[in-house]
């Protein structure tokens, strides 16, 4: 390979990734959005687009102002409402105010210099015309949903009392963190208060508002999951809530319903489950995705609810919905997304209890990264994302659901990363098997597409997934073809603890980290040398979240790299343990510190510290409360201590995650300078020159 035909890694302000879609009621149309990047402002931008089912035109753009998430249909197709954090609606500038100035929302969260708030935004799609603003709540809007009818939104947004707004502003202003909670602060949201969600229902065109007094949040992580109203065809309106005594204490999450008048409030589950995602049927029951709180090996299912009690349409099939997966309604059927044998496909459960899998048209070289059915229950909307072909929308007809071979009515909607793949070499991929420990893993491998794997060795990149609950299958990923296309192959290991082949598989690492996947890793990487591909003097670690902690096991108990790049890991399990957002997580896993010290060391990385000899790239973000950068310090220091080299990379402001571009692309520029300045192959050759 050439640096001439290398991805250039300022190209990442050419990328787009699509997030989200919604295809509206009949079917005709299909929303999705987009995060875009801006090179003069050096941010990311999100935008909405809308494009015909049938492929009749490009998708049209729909905001020209940043900002735009969860967009959804109203119920006769003719608005699309979504959420924004835009400067307050003309309409509600202009004019004298009839409002006492002390209504809370008065003024919203723009009568003063704050940054504005989330709130529902809607297009009227029959009259034309930008978007207007259609809440005006000072602390925001989190979620929402169209009323049967059409003419009412439920919203969920925060609700403080004087006492808490005073203490807000004052935190605002620079004041101290106060806080009584158990859950003290969140990843991607910081510290946690005592503030209320509540739910709230909206006149469409008046924007009057009243509140449910009896449907209210409450949990660990309800600043990220949220109360998920839903409203239903039978005029009740479902959310998810924990209401148990100290519920800051599990994960748990129970499934209530409630009337649009805050009246008959009705909790289906008995607080034995994590639940999410509630999805009504057209007869007024209930379907909802549950989980184990306390043993995340457990796969998630689709539960159920009859009107008298739930039960899963999934448990036979010992496999997990995936992350961002959903319970769509065909006639008797819940279709969804789970993890399967390293790829995530399409699942039919019906009523009756049949469960299969069914969409063998999707094929084994891409993933699919979200689904919707529309209202009519006629066509269904898909997020492929191929290695070398993208991340795009698609339309099928849900009878041809059923294909084992791509169907005439399969439609791809979307070219958003055209110019980008048209440009520069994007990966070949190909699926690969190894044993290890009495069993058969499998895994994917990256190349660039003019490299012959079989001419090898060549240099390995080992990018280890995060999760550890979690699996790899073949995706359009910017750092992949940024490492093949500079003569990297690239390999994502499905190690025992990941997801997609069941609760035993996953069980293996419960409590044990640092011990199968080690095992499995190294396992996978000498099969890949046994071939002839790799050469095992230049392999090098790359991972993210549990990607970066394994990275911290394989350098103390092998030598299997040549330089290892550990991002946003954890290393030492008892200093974690309350300086993180996972209490609940690692309280199920391992127990507390103070009962079970051994086990919680025998996890930590850096109590064999002296063991580096690996030449390490530390990474991590300055506000990740997921694995905090208190963490990343330590294994650097212990490194460093010892003369190991190693240098450390801390992002200001990020959390578990790095979204300022400029800094996504100085990430990769840290992390391929690493891999260069240690590879043997390129000492040898300065040594010849």
């Amino acid at each position: 390979m050439t640096a001439e035909d290398s991805l250039p890694l300022d190209a990442f302000y050419d990328l787009t990734r699509i997030t989200e879609l919604t295809i509206s009621p009949d079917g005709d149309r299909i929303a999705f959005v987009a995060t875009e990047y801006d090179e003069a402002a050096e941010e990311a931008v999100t935008s909405l687009f809308v494009v015909p089912a049938d492929g009749s035109r490009e998708p049209h753009r729909l905001t020209t102002v940043d900002g735009a998430s969860s967009p959804a249909w109203s119920p006769s197709g003719d608005r699309l409402a979504f959420l924004a954090a835009r400067e307050i609606d003309v309409q509600r500038r202009v004019g004298r105010s009839e409002q006492d100035d002390s209504d809370d929302d008065s003024d919203g969260e723009n009568g003063n210099d704050e940054e504005p708030k989330p709130q529902v935004w809607a297009f009227d799609l029959e009259r034309g015309g930008d978007a207007r603003q259609v809440t005006d709540r000072e602390e925001g809007v989190s979620a929402f949903d169209w009323s049967p009818d059409g003419d009412r939104l439920v919203i969920a947004s925060r609700d403080p009392t004087e006492d808490e707004q005073t203490y807000l502003e004052q935190v605002r202003e620079g004041g101290p963190i106060e806080t009584t909670r158990l859950q003290h602060k969140v990843d991607g949201a910081g510290w946690t208060d005592e503030v209320t969600t509540y739910l709230f229902v909206v006149d469409y065109d008046s924007g009057e508002t009243e509140r449910l007094d009896d449907a209210y949040g409450g949990g660990a992580f309800q600043d990220l999951a949220g109360m998920e109203p839903r409203w239903g065809p039978t005029d009740r309106i479902a959310f998810t809530s924990c209401r148990l005594e100290r519920p800051d204490d599990t994960l748990v999450r129970d499934v209530y319903t409630i009337a649009p008048d805050g009246a008959d409030l009705e909790r289906l589950t008995d607080g034995d489950w994590q639940c999410s995602g509630p999805s009504w049927r057209e007869d007024g029951t209930l379907g909802f995705l549950a989980r184990d709180p306390e043993n995340w090996c457990r796969p998630t299912e689709v539960y159920y609810h009859d009107g008298e009690e739930a039960r899963s349409l999934t448990a036979d099939l010992d496999r997990t919905v995936a992350f961002w997966g959903t319970i769509e309604w065909v006639g008797d059927a819940a279709y969804t997304l789970v993890g399967d044998e390293g790829r995530t496909r399409v699942v039919r459960a019906d009523l009756d209890g049949t469960v299969e899998r069914v969409f063998e048209a999707q094929g084994d070289d891409r993933a699919i990264l979200g689904f919707d059915v529309a209202d009519d229950e006629e066509t269904a909307s898909l997020l492929f994302s191929h290695p070398g072909d993208g991340l795009d929308v698609h339309a099928v007809a849900t009878e041809d659901l059923a294909a084992d071979d791509p169907p005439a009515s399969l439609c791809r909607l979307s070219e958003v990363n055209a110019d980008l793949i048209d440009s520069y070499p994007m990966p070949a991929v190909r699926r690969v098997e190894w044993e290890s420990d009495g069993w058969t893993l499998d895994g994917v491998v990256y190349h660039d597409p003019a490299v012959d794997l079989e001419d090898g060795p060549h240099p390995l990149v080992v990018a280890i997934h995060g999760g550890p609950m979690s699996y790899d299958e073949p995706e359009f990923r910017f750092d992949h073809a940024a490492l093949t296309s500079r003569g990297y192959v690239v390999f994502r290991p499905n190690y025992r603890g990941g997801t997609s082949r069941g609760r035993e598989f996953a069980e293996v690492l419960k409590g044990r980290w640092g011990t199968a996947e080690v095992e499995d890793i190294v396992a996978g990487v000498e099969a890949l040398v046994d071939r002839g591909w790799v050469d095992p003097d230049r392999v090098f670690g790359h991972g993210f979240s549990y990607g970066g902690i394994a990275q911290g096991y394989l350098v103390t108990q092998t030598d299997l790299f040549t330089a290892a790049a550990p991002e946003h890991g954890i290393y030492d399990l008892r200093s974690e343990f309350g300086t993180s957002d996972s209490h609940n997580w690692t309280e199920a896993d391992f127990g507390f510190p103070w009962e079970n010290p051994e086990t919680y060391d025998d996890a930590s990385a850096i109590l064999e510290a002296d063991e580096i000899e690996t030449p390490l790239l530390v990474m991590a973000g300055g506000e990740d409360w997921r694995c905090p950068p208190s963490q990343s310090e330590q294994f650097y220091v212990a490194a460093r201590k010892q003369d190991v080299d190693a240098k450390l990379v801390v992002y200001p402001d990020e959390n578990h995650d790095v979204g300022d571009p400029d800094r996504a692309i100085h990430r990769l520029e840290q992390i391929l300078e690493w891999y260069e300045t240690h590879d043997p192959a390129r000492e040898k050759l300065s040594s010849t020159e």
